[in-house]
């Protein structure tokens, strides 16, 4: 008698699935440098992972047959009307969403990315010519180069913004999804919740999926407890950023009065960041001093002193008001 697949079954097949797939790209990746050497394998290897996927799902799931995994643990894929197989058009959806999309979209936030930073990097620094790169290899690079040169200033730090808020809920929306899985123990992958594929097993003893339910559920509480406290300290790692660039920003325009008479006295010091006369001291925890700006550019990167590589919390910075030294 058939019945729906517990999460156990399901957890199984995906990773027998994802063992099989790693053999086939790593079999293809051992091709590839054995026949045109470790520089193409280097440059093409993403690519030949995903060849190696799509091959492989190919074989399988599109030609109407079980995957290794499926039948490793005895379950079949059937569509949201728990009565027949997925239709050719849903499976190519499925793979398309599991493999195809993923690696576009990767790729594609990356490029805008680099992008981004390298239009960045020219403005603040004009008279340098731009770093040599890679050349490029698709169209969708030069596609997204062309863009990114069409932007007006705002639109690209804006644009930025979205970008690095996308890169970082990627992660967080496959946890939430995993999360939902120990819960619910329906749709393993985020590409079958999308196509609505699930699974039916036939024979065995069913009361052994049901038993291990209460413990995938309690799994799935504890990992959504974790998500939201990961969230809730990025959220306010973010703000402290904008915080202290808000901060910067009412500040960098004090009075050059101080400044005057600091280089008056002989007593106004460098910044080893800059190198040159430290404006709107700020020092870090262990005592060291650099411009406010500089600092906290680099805190946006390094969350360490530049001079002793103490680790310190950005948000530990003291901005010095009325430092003359």
């Amino acid at each position: 008698m058939a019945a729906a697949a517990g999460p156990a079954r399901l957890v199984r097949c995906g990773q027998k699935d994802e063992l099989y797939r790693a053999g086939l790209r790593s079999g293809a990746g051992t091709a590839l440098r054995g026949l045109a050497g470790a520089r193409p394998w280097l440059a093409w290897r993403r690519e030949v992972e995903l060849l190696s996927d799509v091959a492989y799902f190919v074989l399988t799931t599109l030609s109407g047959y079980q995957t290794l995994g499926e039948e490793y643990v005895n379950i079949i894929q059937v569509d949201p009307s728990k009565k027949k197989v997925p239709s050719f058009l849903r499976r190519a959806l499925f793979i398309s969403l599991h493999t195809v999309v993923p690696y576009c979209l990767e790729k594609a936030l990356l490029h805008l990315q680099h992008e981004l930073q390298v239009e960045a990097e020219e403005s603040r620094s004009p008279e340098n010519p731009p770093a040599l790169g890679f050349p490029s290899r698709s169209f969708i690079r030069s596609w997204i180069r062309k863009q990114v040169g069409q932007l007006s200033e705002q639109q690209k730090r804006r644009t930025s913004q979205v970008v690095d808020v996308l890169i970082q809920s990627i992660p967080l929306l496959h946890r939430l999804h995993l999360a939902v899985f120990y819960i619910q123990g329906t749709f393993y992958h985020l590409s079958k919740r999308v196509t609505g594929i699930s699974y039916l097993h036939f024979g065995g003893l069913q009361g052994e999926d049901q038993s291990i339910r209460s413990s995938y559920k309690f799994l799935g509480i504890i990992s959504l407890f974790h998500l939201l406290l990961t969230i809730g300290v990025q959220m306010y790692s973010f703000k402290q950023k904008q915080r202290a660039r808000q901060e910067w920003r009412l500040h960098r325009n004090l009075t050059h009065q101080n400044r005057s008479k600091e280089a008056a006295a002989g007593r106004q010091s460098r910044c080893t960041l800059c190198l040159e006369e430290r404006r709107h001291s700020t020092a870090t925890p262990c005592g060291h001093l650099f411009c406010w700006e500089c600092i906290t550019a680099w805190c946006s990167t390094r969350a360490e002193c530049p001079l002793c590589r103490e680790k310190f919390h950005p948000q530990k910075l003291i901005y010095l008001r009325h430092y003359q030294m």
